[in-house]
């Protein structure tokens, strides 16, 4: 025996590796039978404070790595099958990690019981600082990702997500959870779905690498209950191991739409009456006329309006004016657009009336307003009588001039004011 363990110390002792011969001693204590300085210098052992061996296991292995060691130098000499365990050992230079092999020895074959457990040990500390590293890097990421005010997703070439952030789950209203490994086209509308991997496909070919979408249309996404979502997407791709990912940066816009589309209004409609203005019905008009067919205009004035003012005050003024918007907008669905002109002045496109249609309806408006034959609460209690004269014309064969059939129905307008008012003139 003593030949033997002189043999195996001689044996760990060229080893170039980290090697110890641990075995049991009468007491079923741990003992080190053979080591060599590589395994000395791992544990931060002495090897002064060895005076032979076998060694006491607890003079070469720090009291912090003792219990996890234990436990799997117990598993090796139970089960008669290898371990491994990664361990780290502070030393004076730094904090060392290994990777520590435990392989059961029976010394001669037909042997049941595990006599020595052979531990080898491979230095790990670079990979588990790049390790520790990545970590770091990826917590950071996940940090940053899941902090980030505007939604984040990113899909796999096959166009499933990978990554779903906090403020995507804010914003479609599904869990993370829910969504990773479901392909992207949960979150598009209907019509979006059947043009989406065609783009994807396109923009992967693209030598660009990240770009704005859409620069000139409206994008939406598809909340969890089916509400559309007016959004602006950011989109870039990232070469990872041969396969192409796509990530999206999403910003919810709907506080911006709306103020867009209040802005528009705004820009196209009368204050005062809530009708379009002038800009708006020109530009009605203008598209009516790219097609031939029959349109008729009308120039509308209310009578004496300066008189009603000065009666009863510009409040009650400004009533008439929006009493005038809603009779001729209950009055006959023909009248395809209404507007105000400007002042007591409004403007309507008949589209689809020749002349003498559109004589009866004016006709039939301004008996109403004489008549007064609509309700309305007024201010004062009882009713303020106005009449109104209207100026009337009909698009000439060929004509696409906005300007000039306006100007026809103003001239019109001036000859029913002349006549006496509360009267139609056709110009």
């Amino acid at each position: 025996m003593a030949d033997w363990s002189s043999m195996i110390r001689e044996f760990v002792g060229e080893i170039a590796a980290s090697v110890a011969m641990i075995g049991r001693d009468e007491r079923g204590q741990f003992v080190v039978s053979a080591c060599n300085d590589h395994f000395m210098q791992m544990t931060g052992g002495r090897r002064g404070a060895i005076k032979s061996f076998p060694a006491s296991f607890d003079t070469l292995i720090p009291n912090y790595a003792r219990t996890e060691i234990r436990q799997k130098l117990n598993e090796c000499f139970d089960s008669g099958i290898a371990q491994e365990l990664e361990q780290a050992y502070d030393l004076r230079d730094g904090t060392h990690w290994w990777r520590l092999s435990l392989k059961p020895l029976r010394h001669s074959e037909g042997t049941a019981s595990v006599l020595e457990i052979m531990v080898t040990g491979l230095e790990i500390t670079t990979k588990m600082q790049l390790t520790h590293e990545l970590e770091v890097s990826t917590s950071r990421f996940r940090s940053v990702v899941d902090a980030a005010y505007d939604a984040i997703i990113t899909i796999d070439q096959q166009h499933c997500i990978t990554l779903f952030n906090r403020a995507a789950e804010n914003l479609f209203g599904y869990a993370a959870a829910e969504m990773l490994g479901q392909p992207i086209t949960l979150l598009l509308p209907e019509r979006y779905r059947a043009n989406h991997s065609q783009y994807v496909h396109q923009f992967a070919r693209s030598p660009v690498r990240s770009r704005q979408m859409d620069e000139r249309n409206r994008v939406y996404g598809l909340h969890r209950d089916g509400t559309l979502l007016p959004v602006e997407i950011a989109i870039s791709k990232i070469n990872v191991g041969g396969l192409i990912e796509f990530t999206a940066v999403i910003r919810d816009i709907a506080d911006r739409v709306q103020l867009m589309d209040l802005l528009q209004k705004q820009a196209v409609t009368d204050e005062l009456t809530g009708l379009p203005n002038r800009r708006e019905f020109a530009d009605t008009v203008e598209k009516l006329l790219d097609a031939e067919g029959k349109l008729s205009v009308f120039i509308l004035d209310i009578d004496f309006f300066k008189k009603i003012n000065d009666s009863y005050g510009h409040d009650i003024g400004d009533e008439v004016l929006r009493v005038m918007a809603k009779v001729v907008m209950d009055a006959d669905r023909r009248i395809g657009v209404f507007a105000r002109w400007g002042g007591e002045e409004f403007v309507a496109a008949l589209p689809g009336l020749d002349i003498a249609q559109a004589t009866a309806v004016a006709e039939d408006l301004r008996a109403t307003i004489d008549e007064q034959r609509f309700e309305h609460k007024w201010r004062l209690g009882k009713p303020v009588p106005f009449t109104v004269s209207i100026g009337l014309t009909e698009r000439r064969p060929g004509e696409h001039d906005v300007a000039a059939i306006v100007k026809r129905a103003d001239l019109a307008l001036y000859r029913a004011k002349d006549s006496g008012r509360n009267r139609v003139e056709i110009g």
